[in-house]
């Protein structure tokens, strides 16, 4: 049996937003500028890339730490990350002085762990298989510290969930939020807190193709097993929806939409002419998928979840050659 994550309620998400200040920045809202455009319908990005680590997980983690007793993080902080969840605990340890450890599988991005080793951060390198398991059990033995979950801790979500306050916010007459899929902490958040304030608001995933669990429960009614080949989408997808995460996921996402990595490429590409802004591939998913026109939404919020693709990958989309 596993312990089930229940929803977490608005005021626990307000109070994260207090909890989070001086760490998070409240992200602008800007309109996509993109030719491609159906006319008609709008396209409005959540600049998450924006935050100091170049992702939205200083809301969860800092959330998650700032709950805690100082004692409790004296000897130090790790998790299990490809790299997002990493950089947000190394940068909250940085801050208090402690200890940090990152947990990364084969492959990770090099844009990533750099920035890591530059916070202090210990780096340890497990297959894919090993550093899945340390995700599934919450944690590895003999790893120095505290175990950060930045997923299915109430904690965490709320965190995700000052997105969705600030979002209901920003674009009051939004038709659907679109987000993309990971561990479903950060949609989930979201969804929890849209679906206290704006219920009318539709809550959409956004998959990788190649690296679509969510898709996969949805079509079975359950968690399940899916091919997961993500290519230079870190950080996103996963080979199963983790089962004490499916029952609120399934209460808070109203649908999925799965785009390709030649449309997450040209998503990149897109903003980075029409905005100036650089999305990672995974925070590019919900654009290229709110781009993609497979849906039926007039003014869509487009969550960029994250900023940090290697250069090579992003002078190579820019040039018009496949990452």
């Amino acid at each position: 049996m596993v312990d089930i994550v229940e929803p977490v309620g608005i005021a626990d998400i307000r109070a994260a937003a207090r909890r989070c200040e001086g760490l998070a920045i409240r992200t602008p809202l800007v309109a996509c500028q993109a030719p491609s455009l159906t006319p008609g319908r709008e396209v409005h990005l959540k600049l998450e890339s924006l935050q100091p680590v170049g992702s939205f997980k200083v809301r969860p983690i800092g959330n998650v730490v700032r709950s805690l007793e100082a004692d409790q993080v004296a000897g130090g902080i790790y998790t299990a990350s490809s790299g997002n969840s990493a950089l947000g605990v190394a940068w909250m340890a940085a801050r208090l002085g402690i200890p940090s450890t990152a947990l990364v599988p084969d492959g990770a991005s090099p844009a990533k762990l750099a920035p890591l080793r530059a916070l202090g951060c210990a780096i340890e390198t497990l297959s894919f298989e090993d550093w899945w398991q340390t995700i599934i059990a919450r944690g590895r033995p003999g790893t120095r510290g505290l175990y950060i979950d930045a997923v299915r801790d109430p904690a965490a979500l709320a965190g995700d969930g000052t997105i969705g306050l600030e979002i209901a916010e920003q674009l009051a007459d939004c038709d659907a939020v679109f987000a993309p899929f990971g561990g479903g902490g950060l949609i989930s958040g979201i969804g929890c807190a849209i679906r206290a304030i704006r219920p009318d608001i539709r809550i959409v995933a956004c998959e990788l193709d190649s690296a679509a669990p969510l898709t996969g429960a949805f079509e079975a009614a359950r968690p399940v097993e899916v091919p997961f080949d993500p290519g230079f989408v870190s950080g996103a997808g996963a080979r199963a929806v983790l089962p004490e995460m499916w029952p609120l996921i399934r209460s808070v996402v109203d649908e999925t939409i799965t785009v390709s990595l030649g449309e997450v490429a040209a998503a990149i590409g897109t903003v980075a002419r029409g905005n100036h802004v650089i999305m990672e591939g995974a925070g590019a998913l919900s654009v290229a998928a709110a781009l993609s026109g497979r849906h039926p939404y007039r003014k869509v919020c487009a969550l960029v979840s994250g900023g940090n693709l290697d250069a090579a990958t992003l002078v190579g989309i820019l040039e018009g050659r496949n990452p």
